[in-house]
């Protein structure tokens, strides 16, 4: 994953909320199975088990969100644990199928999770953080992002 990617999604972290959280981290599974896959293709092992491995920790930290007093989180546990040994299987064969296979269940789990994303009203997770307008000034050969509110409210509240 470049830098650029990791900070637009750093920014989106600190601005999601609850639901916006779990799309992001389903955006960033797909992200390094992307990454390992051309890691793969190209001979670059050492990438290839790094996106895996962190593609996993994604998985991890969505299995470890799940509430079990809600009736599907059973059967996403089971669809995790599954997406998990196929990254496993591929990590040890190095076969981008085993990834695909991993693939096809997160991404219609993300088109799902996007949706109810989209109906989600509730407030960011994080407070206190600086508003990012993106796209308000040009500069020469990029969009320039402007923060707004610098240091009105920061800190930590007690």
């Amino acid at each position: 994953m470049t830098d650029a990617k990791k900070q637009e999604f750093t920014l989106r972290i600190s601005q999601a909320n609850p639901t916006g959280l779990v799309v992001i981290l389903y955006e960033m599974f797909l992200t390094y199975t992307d990454d390992g896959k051309q890691a793969l293709e190209t001979g670059d092992d050492a990438a290839f088990k790094r996106n895996l491995d962190m593609a996993r920790k994604c998985l991890s930290e969505l299995m470890e969100s799940l509430d079990f007093s809600m009736e599907p989180s059973g059967n996403l546990l089971s669809l995790y644990m599954y997406v998990n040994r196929e990254l496993i299987r591929a990590r040890m064969k190095k076969d981008a199928a085993c990834i695909i296979n991993g693939e096809k269940i997160m991404t219609s789990l993300y088109e799902t999770y996007k949706k109810v994303s989209e109906a989600d009203t509730s407030p960011a997770v994080m407070c206190n953080t600086q508003t990012v307008v993106a796209g308000m000034t040009y500069g020469r050969n990029d969009i320039r992002e402007n923060l707004a509110d610098q240091g009105a409210s920061r800190g930590y509240f007690v």
